[in-house]
């Protein structure tokens, strides 16, 4: 069985690496139908619709145009995740994606951060590199 460690990933806005990556997530989910009918017993569901969304942390970097610069409020984005990196038969995950959120913050003892939500538009593919 293999594990992986967090530091091993990337998340690329086309073939570009978005830079200072602190953590990410991303999350897929399926609609459910209920088919019950008159005289089941139990409730009963149909698998439906699928949908993705996913945020991104990371220490603000301005200088990264292709990168957080893709990132703005709006736009849409072919979205590559590789949680173990992107090597030669590596996994990934990739799909469009439509920004719905950036929020920035900082504190006088701390970095300027950014954390970067989207919204897939269709499915969410793995595949390997």
């Amino acid at each position: 069985m293999a594990t992986h460690k967090g530091s091993e990933g990337t998340v690329k806005v086309g073939s570009n690496a978005v830079a200072e990556i602190r953590s990410y997530s991303i999350e897929e989910s399926a609609d459910t139908l209920e088919d019950t009918s008159m005289g089941d017993s139990a409730r009963t569901y149909k698998s439906s619709l699928t949908s993705f969304s996913g945020s991104l942390d990371v220490f603000w970097d301005e200088t990264d145009t292709s990168g957080q610069g893709a990132l703005t409020i709006g736009s849409e984005v072919t979205l590559n995740v590789y949680p173990e990196g992107d090597a030669s038969g590596d996994t990934y995950y990739t799909g469009s994606a439509i920004v719905t959120g950036v929020s920035r913050s900082a504190s006088f003892d701390g970095l300027i951060e950014a954390s970067i939500s989207v919204q897939g538009n269709g499915a969410l593919t793995s595949t390997t590199v």
